[in-house]
């Protein structure tokens, strides 16, 4: 036999041994399934997201999950630094008016072509058709006046007064496609049959409250995912989410207690963390005459005494944020005395967070008429965020030092944001991030104002005049020192008055296991898939 016969007959036999061995190895169905599960990014997170609908809440859950289907026309970075999206490039022609130049041969995942005119159904839909309680972008469009395209490629935005964070603005909005006629609706949307937009990723099905598949748009204009597919499994208990990551059920799981990480690293698993550019908060209501779950020393209703700033102020003074910190968040995290960390810009260097005074704390109690204290409910959700359950029992303990008898109450997000809405709490614990530090007090401190779009988490109805022109003076001013000084004097001027008290800004912290090489950090506290580079890239 000639040498290449041998040869060609070696290889042949070397062929056939290797796909016998391969069929006694793997079943077709095995090898199926390990290829399968190659492909597919499964993440266990503590983000319920509660519709599709990418304009329905300002909610955290929503913003990070829906950003894998719809795209900005702005991004934040890591260091909150802005950079093109679907917008290329931005300037102001005037005070009032703005140019934006949109990036070429974007398609939407039915292949529909993006252009000016969907960044305008975009705004006209947040501003003009969504209603409360849905609605939570309108604050930021609600100053634009009129939109323009002097071509498909360009959008000209004129608003009603200066506005010189615009650009900002933009990079927490969404841009849906314009359909055929009217409006999308919130109900359409949660079917899924429309949920289209630019993004890296396409809808393919979602199971409310339990899991969100997503398939990679392989025509996406940017740079495409290394995973084909992401499952997202909702798992509002944080020991679950630990638990599932510890065994391989998935490969990434966000919002790790911080007392879970060194028990997780020495099994194997890997951990990220970056500070938040988010607060958590106590907020009162100060509204209403009388309150659920308040009364005196006997169990007796009393008039609402989150009225009188002097409680709001014994509380907060009252409050060991040290404890927080340390204990619960096991040094993930600082104490809080604002809105944003110190020394980002708008906030105040006079604003620290001391140790508690329960003497000079009970001194206020008593001049506000309560010299025995008082009882009340205190109300959080549990498992949203890092600590929280544990958060309300420290917090309740600072409180009975006063004579103020709290008691705890937690529930899951989806049962505990209802209640908040309905009035069913008289204090809460709850946190929220932002692109900055007006952002927030825009949303969270400044009076509620559905024309002007303020004040859309102030659940505790807090009005304060001087501190609506002080914003709304510095919010016309364009970036730069002189603003940022404007935004720390009127922080420093809500918080003498304590219509929160804020307690810490927690670390985000995400595991990761093997199939994993890399995960990115980012500060607003997003999951996606983009985020998450597998072993060997």
């Amino acid at each position: 036999m000639k040498l290449g016969n041998l040869i060609r007959a070696g290889v042949l036999c070397t062929l056939l041994m290797s796909i016998f061995l391969g069929i006694v190895s793997s079943t077709p169905a095995q090898a199926q399934g390990q290829a399968e599960d190659q492909a597919e990014l499964r993440i266990a997170t503590s983000y319920k997201l509660m519709t599709l609908d990418p304009h329905f809440a300002n909610l955290n859950e929503n913003t990070s999950l829906l950003s894998h289907i719809y795209e900005r026309l702005v991004y934040q970075d890591e260091k909150l630094e802005l950079k093109p999206g679907l917008a290329t490039s931005w300037r102001p022609l005037s005070d009032t008016r703005w140019e934006f130049k949109l990036r070429e041969n974007v398609r939407f995942h039915d292949g529909s072509e993006f252009t000016a005119d969907d960044v305008g159904y975009t705004i006209e839909r947040i501003r003009d058709v969504l209603k409360p309680p849905s609605g939570g972008f309108r604050s930021y469009v609600s100053g634009i006046k009129a939109i323009s395209a002097p071509d498909p490629l360009t959008v000209v935005i004129q608003t009603n007064a200066p506005v010189p964070n615009l650009p900002l603005f933009f990079s927490s909005i969404f841009v849906m496609n314009r359909p055929s006629e009217g409006y999308q609706t919130t109900e359409d949307l949660n079917t899924g049959r429309s949920s289209i937009g630019t993004g890296p990723y396409r809808f393919e099905s979602w199971s409310s409250g339990e899991r969100l598949r997503l398939a990679r748009n392989d025509s996406y204009w940017g740079d495409k995912s290394a995973w084909p597919t992401v499952s997202f499994r909702v798992v509002e208990n944080p020991a679950a989410r630990v638990a599932a990551l510890s065994t391989g059920e998935v490969d990434v799981a966000d919002a790790i207690p911080a007392r879970d990480v060194a028990s997780l690293k020495e099994r194997g698993p890997r951990i990220a963390n970056i500070g938040a550019a988010r607060v958590n908060f106590v907020q009162f209501d100060v509204s209403r005459d009388t309150l659920p779950g308040v009364t005196d020393k006997s169990g007796k209703p009393i008039a609402n005494p989150f009225k009188n700033p002097l409680v709001r102020r014994a509380l907060a003074m009252a409050t060991d944020r040290g404890v927080l910190v340390d204990k619960i968040l096991a040094g993930y995290g600082t104490a809080a005395a604002q809105v944003f960390p110190n020394g980002l810009p708008g906030t105040s260097g006079n604003l620290t967070a001391g140790p508690p005074n329960y003497d000079e704390a009970r001194s206020l109690l008593a001049r506000a008429g309560f010299p025995d204290g008082f009882n009340l409910v205190l109300a959080g959700p549990a498992g949203r965020y890092p600590g929280d359950a544990e958060s309300l029992q420290a917090i309740a303990q600072s409180w009975a030092r006063i004579g103020v008898n709290a008691q705890p109450s937690a529930a899951p997000f989806s049962v505990f944001n209802s209640k908040r809405a309905a009035g069913e709490y008289a204090v809460w614990y709850g946190g929220t991030s932002g692109e900055a530090v007006d952002v927030i007090l825009h949303a969270l401190v400044a009076s509620p104002d559905p024309e002007r779009g303020t004040g859309a988490l102030n659940f505790g109805k807090y009005q304060n005049a001087a501190f609506d022109a002080m914003l709304a003076k510095a919010e016309g001013i364009k970036e730069g020192p002189e603003r940022n000084q404007a935004l720390a004097e009127a922080t420093e001027l809500a918080m003498a008055d304590q219509p929160i008290i804020p307690l810490y800004h927690f670390h985000h912290i995400v595991g990761f296991g093997p199939r994993i090489g890399s995960y990115v950090m980012h500060p607003r506290g997003w999951t996606t898939a983009m985020q998450t580079l597998p072993a060997g890239e």
